[in-house]
């Protein structure tokens, strides 16, 4: 991809039960209440969560990641319930690599939305999409060797475990060395085993 800026995004993704969309100004409040009312799940894993945010900061991050948006260096995007149209998520194509088509997908959930499989949804369709959108030659997932929940969305879509880099990060308090496990499916693959 020569010029990525240009490339265009549509205004929503949807799979089964959910849409997905970039994230907005004016989406602080919402994010606010969501990263409040998981924020004992969340904890353990993202930094972000370490403390609880005024709608101010975290409507301030939800602008600065739609500027990285806008300037196509990182896709933070919404995920919602279609039924009701609550947000049950937040993820997104980070770490991209436009010259050799990599791309990273990042997730959180919505702990009141856990256990109905909305973000292996979310991610299965985020997959496709950026295979046939982004002509991606590979997808990405990274996450805390010790993150069961977060580990089992590569490993039921079939992403393969490449390895496991050792005390690479700081748990999400900073406080202990992590390993973390790094998932990759490649377009091939996809294509013709799983999907």
């Amino acid at each position: 991809m020569d010029k990525p800026i240009l490339i265009d995004f549509p205004e929503r993704i949807e799979t089964n039960r959910l849409y997905i969309k970039p994230c907005q100004p004016g989406d602080g409040k919402m994010v606010h209440e969501a990263i409040n009312s998981s924020i004992k799940t969340l904890s353990e894993w993202m930094p972000f969560a370490q403390k609880e945010q005024s709608i101010e900061e975290v409507e301030e991050g939800v602008r600065q990641s739609y500027a990285q948006f806008i300037a196509r260096k990182d896709f933070r995007l919404h995920i919602f319930e279609k039924e009701s149209g609550e947000l049950v998520g937040s993820t997104g194509y980070h770490r991209m690599d436009w010259k050799a088509g990599s791309v990273e997908i990042g997730y959180w959930g919505v702990s009141s939305h856990g256990g109905k499989g909305y973000m292996s949804e979310a991610v299965k369709e985020l997959t496709r999409f950026a295979f046939e959108h982004f002509a991606a030659n590979r997808v990405e997932i990274r996450c805390d060797e010790l993150n069961i929940a977060s580990r089992r969305i590569p490993e039921r879509l079939g992403y393969t475990l490449e390895g496991i880099l050792r005390r690479d990060s700081l748990s999400a308090d900073g406080k202990n060395l992590r390993n973390t496990c790094v998932y990759s499916v490649l377009t091939d693959e996809w294509d013709y085993h799983f999907h």
